[in-house]
């Protein structure tokens, strides 16, 4: 990924205009080509017997898989699915700390969540937790296009408090997985 961002870089560069414009074309119909055969699969998977579950379900582990399947809106997780799954992978994490998320809504790829409790309102730890949440959302659903959050507290004057303190490795939804595991 990083490679074609590199060329798209130095495609943008590009001083004549025309040809640059000729690239982006030719990327646009190439790109087109692969989505039309990449749904001719999906549809071709989802008429097995069992509707393909087990298919779909490799497809969204697989992250090389899930960034071209995404590139083409073809996901095979639902958006409001996915945002649900990560949520549910940070909850054991702010359980932890007296706080929990809750999924307001979702509209024009723009998440917004309320944060509740959240070390009893330690405002380090409430970045901390918007922080682990942002980024297991944005994992999980990489075309987000935002996340607005309520519920946060405005920071108090001074150094926070060393209780209130949560190492960033905690705020991992791995991390969390392994804690809601013990």
């Amino acid at each position: 990924m990083a490679r074609i961002d590199e060329l798209v870089g130095e495609l943008q560069e590009l001083p004549d205009a025309a040809a640059r414009a000729r690239v982006e074309e030719l990327i646009g119909a190439v790109l087109e080509l692969h989505g039309d055969a990449l749904h001719r699969i999906l549809d071709a998977v989802a008429e097995q017997p069992d509707g393909g579950a087990a298919l779909f379900g490799d497809f969204a582990a697989d992250e090389l898989v899930r960034s071209v399947l995404l590139v083409h809106d073809l996901h095979p997780v639902s958006l409001t699915e996915r945002v649900e799954q990560a949520l549910e992978s940070v909850r054991p994490i702010m359980h932890g700390h007296k706080g929990d998320v809750e999924l307001l809504g979702i509209e024009d790829d723009v998440v917004r969540l309320r944060l509740k409790g959240s070390c009893e309102g330690c405002p380090s730890s409430e970045l901390t937790m918007k922080a682990a949440v942002e980024k297991a959302l944005y994992e999980a659903a990489p075309e987000l296009a935002g996340i607005e959050v309520e519920g946060m507290s405005p920071p108090p004057p001074g150094p926070p408090t060393i209780e209130c303190l949560v190492p960033l490795q905690m705020a991992s939804p791995q991390a969390g997985a392994a804690a809601g595991s013990r």
